[in-house]
């Protein structure tokens, strides 16, 4: 029997650049769910693979509606992903399927354990942050320090093209964070920096320099808990074109400075004013993880992962660790129960097939 798939948010960004992929997949049944009917018929008709289609409101669902669909997994790739929104993990638990989000909010990643006795009751597996951070930003430290006896500064940086959609949800994160005074390991202890503060440049390899700026992203706890740096952990996240990236960062000192509370409320115009500038730039995002520290020998030694992604082919990456672990399940290789940020459960080579199929090219270097 194929596995069985609710996917939340399908017509959103990433949760399409994921049906698409899963309509693909062998053994695998994908059911397309969201607010619109309208927009989750569209979908299925330009899939063509026999998706089902159930509207339905991920803030207000229970177990009594995933029941009558007979689903395996239940995928939210929707948002926002806030502590206070956690219906669909309940109900999720409650209805026996497993559970994954391609969360990036802090709070509600790192906090996802206190669903681990009730997804072990039911045997089923919660996995929050099934995305490029932390899944795959762990699974590519996972690699570059294996036989290390001490990590000292981990950097993870993520630049996307300008041309790439930009989802609500997400701009409404960024904003809600930018400016705020965010808790982030440096120099050693524990201290706080702004949101969207930090800036700087960075080389992107196979891209050039951009600027990128503190991102209040589970890593900064995540990377600290798993590895133990000794000197400092951090996630940056920067904007293609520097006028953009300036403007927030700017925009955000008003915040910082007391001026205005949160700039959650400018969301919506935000996004506009992204989308009128949406030709400029190009369809080129990177990531970058680099690592400094001591190997199996002692010796100091500094390592340096990095992603390019062409042709618009970006935001597929968030994507990854989802549709990876939905093929896990599937051949059952999934041991896991219980509930945990989706840390230490996929390695960089469960990605390795997709980056080649999509043509993103990856380089890991020993600087």
């Amino acid at each position: 029997m194929p596995v069985r798939v609710l996917l939340v948010g399908a017509a959103g960004v990433f949760g399409r650049k994921l049906a698409e992929q899963l309509v693909c997949e062998r053994g695998v049944s994908l059911v397309l769910t969201g607010r619109t009917r309208a927009k989750l018929d569209a979908l299925a008709g330009e899939l063509g693979g026999g998706c089902g289609v159930a509207p339905m409101d991920r803030n207000t669902i229970s177990a009594n509606h995933l029941l009558p669909l007979s689903c395996d997994i239940v995928i939210d790739a929707a948002g926002p992903f806030r502590p206070d929104s956690t219906a669909l993990v309940s109900a999720a638990i409650d209805a026996g399927c497993h559970y994954i989000d391609l969360a990036d909010d802090r709070e509600f990643v790192t906090t996802i354990g206190q669903f681990d006795a009730a997804a072990r009751q039911m045997g089923a597996a919660v996995l929050a942050g099934a995305s490029s951070t932390p899944a795959l930003s762990h699974a590519v430290v996972d690699a570059l320090i294996d036989g290390w006896s001490q990590v000292e500064t981990i950097t993870v940086a993520i630049s996307p093209g300008n041309r790439a959609p930009r989802g609500l949800s997400v701009v409404q994160s960024i904003l809600s964070w930018a400016g705020q005074p965010v808790k982030v390991y440096s120099g050693g202890r524990w201290t706080t920096a702004p949101g969207w503060g930090l800036t700087h440049d960075m080389d992107f390899p196979g891209i050039g320099s951009r600027l990128v700026s503190l991102c209040n992203t589970p890593d900064l706890d995540l990377l600290v808990e798993r590895y133990k740096p000794t000197q400092s952990a951090v996630f940056l996240a920067g904007l293609e074109l520097r006028s953009l990236h300036r403007t927030l960062e700017l925009t955000s000192r008003l915040v910082r400075i007391r001026l205005l509370p949160t700039l959650a409320p400018f969301a919506r115009p935000a996004r506009q004013v992204a989308a009128l500038l949406q030709p400029f730039g190009t369809d080129t995002g990177g990531m970058v993880v680099e690592i400094a520290g001591r190997n199996a020998a002692g010796q100091t030694e500094t390592a340096r992962w990095s992603l390019t992604a062409k042709g618009g082919k970006g935001p597929y990456v968030p994507t990854l660790a989802a549709l990876a672990l939905v093929r896990t399940i599937r051949d059952g290789g999934l041991s896991f129960k219980g509930a945990k940020a989706c840390t230490g459960i996929l390695t960089l080579d469960d990605f390795k097939a997709d980056f080649d199929r999509l043509g993103i090219e990856t380089r890991l270097e020993r600087l």
